[in-house]
């Protein structure tokens, strides 16, 4: 399957919420999907969604800090494991069990561990204080077709800049959800985005494999 570079992370979801918001998310063309496990009930909500989108959305968790995590994740039917940090035991722990590892990272120290590691695409956090430009003098020293998300401060105002550095996607949150939202603003905003991304990136929504 192949993957529109949006993360739609839904930090601080329910499970009575989680698959109408998903619905919206997916009829719009998100079909990466991350529940953080900060959230309530995180592992419930994440079930929920593989119960219902395991064929149509890539599906997992964001905030894993340790293998246990990495396991409990797992166990859902869950295939994408996200952090805000690079640690090497998660990292191997998420491809032991074959699952979609994005670690996060903030220098080319981290981001050369972090694929040492084995980790399939890396997440630059926070995107708001490391800069486009740094990213891309961090990019210059990655291996070719390195992927990477920019994830952290995301709007239509600095999108062009990432896109213009060969940024692969982005993570977005509170620019689509928060659980304040109703579920009008949500489709509203999830609508605008996706128009606003398809008009910064020249209407070529480039799509990624794992």
């Amino acid at each position: 399957m192949k993957y529109l570079p949006l993360i739609a992370i839904l930090r601080g979801i329910t499970t009575n919420k989680v698959l109408d918001i998903a619905d919206i998310l997916i009829d719009n063309g998100f079909n990466i999907i991350e529940v953080p496990l900060n959230s309530p009930n995180p592992l419930k909500s994440i079930q929920l969604l593989v119960n219902k989108y395991t064929d149509k959305a890539l599906i997992g968790a964001g905030t894993v800090l340790n293998v246990k995590e990495v396991k409990d994740v797992f166990d859902t039917g869950a295939k994408l494991i996200v952090s805000p940090n690079t640690n090497e035991d998660v990292i191997k722990e998420t491809k032991k069990f074959k699952m979609v590892s994005i670690p996060g990272c903030f220098t080319a120290s981290e981001a050369l561990l972090a694929l040492n590691s084995g980790a399939d695409a890396l997440k630059f956090f926070p995107a708001s204080s490391l800069g486009p430009k740094t990213f891309n003098a961090i990019s210059q020293i990655l291996p070719k077709n390195t992927k990477c998300f920019a994830v952290g401060g995301i709007n239509s105002s600095n999108m062009k800049e990432w896109i213009d550095f060969n940024i692969s996607g982005f993570g977005i949150g509170t620019n689509i959800y928060n659980p304040k939202m109703g579920l009008y603003e949500i489709k509203n905003r999830v609508e605008d985005f996706t128009k606003m991304y398809q008009a910064i990136s020249k209407n070529k929504l480039i799509k990624i494999s794992f």
